[in-house]
């Protein structure tokens, strides 16, 4: 969730430190600092707060300082609250570091070291890993001598970079739980805990995997596993640096809005036989015997990936006829869950470095299949679980998650079709209509958007609400879901999202003539009905209607509802990816027009790599 950048080379350090920090700004963070290798000495600067902050202290640098080497650090606080002692990079004896993740012994080690006459200035478990490092340094031990012996003490989920004052020219780096990435070019290397913070410097980029340590000098790379001298060849990453960038809108999550036409595209494009109309899914190396062998699927997820998973459950159980279960990872990974061989647990993730996430699957797969759904290519899931079905929706800066959740709907709707023709609960001839409704899907959504000036007159008058309640059936309703959590995460209005049918049970006390209700509807002959009678409820106490459906010109909803957005219809599995963009559109604008923080809204991360 923090963000690590280093570098060393024949430029100045500090600005390429500082505006890799800001390409990994989305991740979310309380604090910053940087630590620099300038004139024969090692100075630290941090900041509370944003950047800018920090940027603020460098106001009076000479144009003409250089520094050779340095890391820089973006902090989220996890142990000690958002102070400047707190803030990265921490220093002990020679050593300067940064650190993402957590030290799960770091209250024994502090005690072990503070008895041997280590002195600490913060609250933070960081601060151990820099004198860990410092004193096995101290000790005679070489650089990744020292990582080694270092590491062998920690426990817990870590990436850290550091380097010593009287070895400059080297990073010092540990992976373990936490993303860590290496680009190079000549004279020149970088370390970032994510790809956009290096990709205006190089494409080519090594990332480590979990229990690597390294040393990175300008002329060497030296990774060790396991004790051993191993290679990690380069990817090449085809995303452009301006992929990355706002693209002229106002924020990132209205960009990343605005291109779901042409990321799902990009999830089914390579998967479905265009002109036979066939869903392929040979990348995963699923046989017909082996999806027949499985009795039962199991989803774990967290936040809006937990909302795909259970519109999966629906795409699951209707087209494949297998049972689908769907939990939250940070409850099963605690739980003594009941798996069997004939169970397949399937991961929803977009970073592929969620801790809870990456934690559930890990157990699941001691007692059975496992697969993943997935964005990010070369994340900690992706050595986790043999097979990956990834989304191809590119980077998604913004922390509210807009692609990343309808280009996750698709990829379960490609898993779901496969296992239904597989399990022979649906003809090829279905199987193919249901893909010929997929690549119809970007039209649908391209269409969609046009409702976007409405939404934002709807946004307005009801920004001033101090809450909202989201309802829908059947695969509407985790779609209400999605919308509330949209909405509570970033204009901070409290908004929650319930099954429609179940409001008498405990939701329809709150409704008087403030609540504005979100209705959700998709064409359907039993649930839309059942739907506009629980509108009547909200109707005759008050409540405000805003009515998102596929149903065009409803005269009863049209009465009972203030405002409608009607959307085109794409077919009963799709039409939660449709339903879902408007709902996006209200939570963007309603914070706009309050004034929050669109793209790192408070106390949120974009990963959350720790408990």
């Amino acid at each position: 969730m923090c963000g690590i950048v280093g570098y060393i080379g024949n430029q100045d350090a500090l600005p390429i430190i500082l505006a890799g920090l800001e390409k990994l700004e989305y991740r979310g963070y309380d604090s910053a600092g940087v630590a620099l290798y300038e004139g024969g000495k090692v100075s630290i600067t941090r900041a509370v707060g944003k950047l800018s902050e920090l940027k603020k202290q460098f106001i009076s640098r000479s144009e003409k300082q250089i520094a050779s080497a340095g890391i820089g650090h973006t902090r989220w606080a996890t142990h000690g609250r958002p102070t400047e002692n707190n803030a990265h990079p921490h220093s002990a004896g020679r050593i300067s570091l940064i650190h993402n993740g957590i030290v799960e012994n770091y209250i024994e080690l502090r005690a072990e070291l503070t008895k041997s006459g280590s002195k600490f200035t913060s609250e933070t478990d960081t601060e151990i890993i820099a004198h860990l490092l410092n004193k096995h340094l101290e000790l005679g031990k070489k650089g990744l001598d020292a990582v080694r012996a270092t590491c062998a003490e920690l426990k817990g989920s870590y990436a850290f970079v550091a380097f010593d004052a009287k070895n400059p020219g080297e990073l010092l780096i540990a992976k373990n739980f936490s993303p860590i990435v290496v680009g190079r070019k000549p004279g020149e290397v970088f370390v970032a805990s994510d790809i956009p913070a290096i990709l205006a410097h190089t494409r080519d980029v090594i990332i480590l995997h979990d229990g690597d340590i390294a040393s990175l000098k300008t002329d060497s790379l030296v990774v060790e596993h396991d004790g051993k001298v191993i290679s990690r060849e380069p990817q090449h990453i085809t995303w452009d640096p301006i992929t990355a960038q706002k693209g002229g809108y106002r924020h990132y999550m209205l960009k990343e809005i605005h291109e779901q036409a042409q990321v799902l595209s990009d999830t089914f494009r390579t998967r479905i036989d265009r002109a036979g109309g066939h869903i392929n899914l040979e990348e995963l190396n699923f046989s017909a015997e082996q999806i027949k062998g499985y009795d039962r699927v199991v989803g774990v997820a967290c936040g809006t990936a937990w909302h795909a998973a259970l519109v999966g459950k629906f795409f699951f159980e209707k087209i494949a006829r297998i049972p689908f279960d769907v939990d939250y990872a940070s409850e099963f990974r605690y739980r003594t869950p009941v798996l069997s061989k004939k169970t397949l647990a399937l991961a929803v993730t977009q970073s592929g470095e969620t801790a809870d996430t990456l934690s559930a699957i890990e157990l699941a797969g001691k007692s059975c299949d496992t697969v993943a759904v997935c964005n990010v290519l070369g994340s900690s899931i992706t050595r986790k679980v043999p097979r990956i079905l990834f989304t191809h929706a590119g980077p998604e800066i913004s922390v509210g998650s807009t692609k990343a959740f309808t280009t996750q709907l698709v990829a379960l709707y490609l898993l779901a079709v496969d296992f239904g023709v597989k399990r022979g609960t649906i003809s090829e001839k279905r199987a193919q209509e249901l893909a010929e409704d997929l690549m119809a899907l970007p039209s649908f959504v391209e269409q969609s958007m046009a409702c976007e000036s409405k939404v934002e007159e709807i946004a307005k008058k009801f920004s001033g609400a101090s809450d909202f309640l989201f309802i829908g059936r059947g695969e509407c309703y985790p779609v209400a879901l999605e919308g509330a959590l949209k909405l509570k995460e970033l204009s901070y209005i409290h908004a929650e999202g319930y099954p429609a049918g179940e409001m008498k049970h405990g939701p329809i006390a709150l409704i008087d003539e403030k609540m504005p209700v979100v209705v959700v509807l998709q064409k359907s002959d039993v649930l839309f009905d059942k739907t506009i009678s629980n509108l009547r409820e909200v109707e005759s106490r008050g409540g405000r209607i805003i009515a998102i459906t596929d149903v065009p010109h409803h005269p009863e909803l049209h009465a009972l509802a203030e405002d409608i957005i009607e959307l085109p219809s794409a077919g009963e599995f799709l039409a939660p990816v449709i339903l879902t963009i408007p709902l996006q559109m209200l939570a963007y604008y309603v914070a706009v027009h309050n004034g929050t923080d669109v793209d790192q809204p408070r106390n949120l991360a974009k990963s959350v790599t720790v408990e």
